[in-house]
């Protein structure tokens, strides 16, 4: 088997990493094989580290961003210490091959005044489609949950009070929920029954399909603009409104931690640059000389 194929294979069943990402990375190493002339994938165990820098010079003079870049550089960096793992190399050409710095982007989200209502969706065509994206805005907004995430979730791992989410490497963390998100549900539940839709999965299409991502991203992108003037409106965009609303109104970095999955504290601590605005209120509000 060709050595990109067992790397393939090893991040969908060993890694367990989604189909999308997989994807990614796939068509990452493909255009790296591109740009470093291999014919045969045996030639892929010869490379040395001035073939590795040869390729990020060709990436970065192609005037990618230096994000795309990195992302790029990742996916081959990644496969090159699978090799070693598994000894089919001796040295890792890319070890010491350095992403590129970036611009640190602020994430965007949502402002409190620009939130949407229920009367936005009464334009959908019918009470399941008014429901269906209301509900899917909501479990966005309300559980800080990605896009694969919501579209996965089973009617099982819901209660009136809380949800099961299963994340990244298939770990699962529960999420609390209000009542109105909670009363959604139900009554998504019971227009799903009243037109005979019979499905494992919490939210469907009006044919009982499962939910495609470009779906979801459409129906979000469009709501969003409605609602706000962010240049961004994404499923992700609401994710971090989610984050930062919650550390505006005192939640902990660490509760967010677990909340949104991170593994890492740094990945979350993104938000208390938005939150300044708000650390900066409460401290002219709390310092005996704040004000002055």
């Amino acid at each position: 088997m060709p050595y990109t194929k067992q790397f393939e294979h090893y991040l969908l069943h060993e890694k367990r990493f989604s189909v999308h990402t997989v994807v990614a990375y796939m068509k990452d190493l493909d255009q790296f094989k591109e740009i470093i002339c291999i014919q045969n994938e045996n030639e892929l165990l010869d490379l040395k580290h001035r073939d590795l820098r040869s390729y990020l010079v060709a990436l970065v003079e192609s005037g990618l961003e230096n994000s795309s870049v990195n992302r790029k550089l990742s996916s081959v960096k990644t496969f090159f210490k699978y090799l070693r793992q598994q000894g089919l190399i001796e040295v890792n050409p890319a070890q010491k091959v350095k992403s590129l710095k970036q611009k640190k982007v602020l994430p965007q989200f949502v402002p409190e005044t620009q939130l949407w209502t229920s009367e936005m969706f009464q334009e959908e065509e019918s009470d399941f489609d008014r429901l269906q994206i209301e509900l899917i805005m909501e479990l966005f907004y309300q559980t800080g949950i990605r896009l694969s995430e919501l579209i996965n979730l089973k009617v099982k791992d819901v209660s009136s009070t809380q949800i099961k989410v299963l994340g990244k490497r298939n770990k699962e963390r529960i999420i609390p929920i209000a009542n109105k998100l909670n009363n959604l549900i139900s009554q998504f539940g019971q227009i799903k029954t009243d037109l005979g839709l019979i499905s494992d999965l919490l939210i469907v299409t009006n044919s009982n399909k499962k939910l495609s991502p470009k779906f979801v991203y459409n129906k979000v992108n469009y709501y969003l603009g409605k609602a706000t003037n962010l240049s961004k409106k994404s499923p992700h965009v609401l994710r971090h409104t989610f984050a930062t609303h919650m550390l505006n109104n005192g939640a902990s970095l660490e509760s967010i931690k677990k909340l949104l999955g991170h593994t890492d504290l740094s990945a979350t601590q993104i938000y208390t640059h938005n939150s300044f605005k708000q650390i900066k209120s409460i401290y002219k509000q709390t310092h005996p000389r704040g004000a002055s």
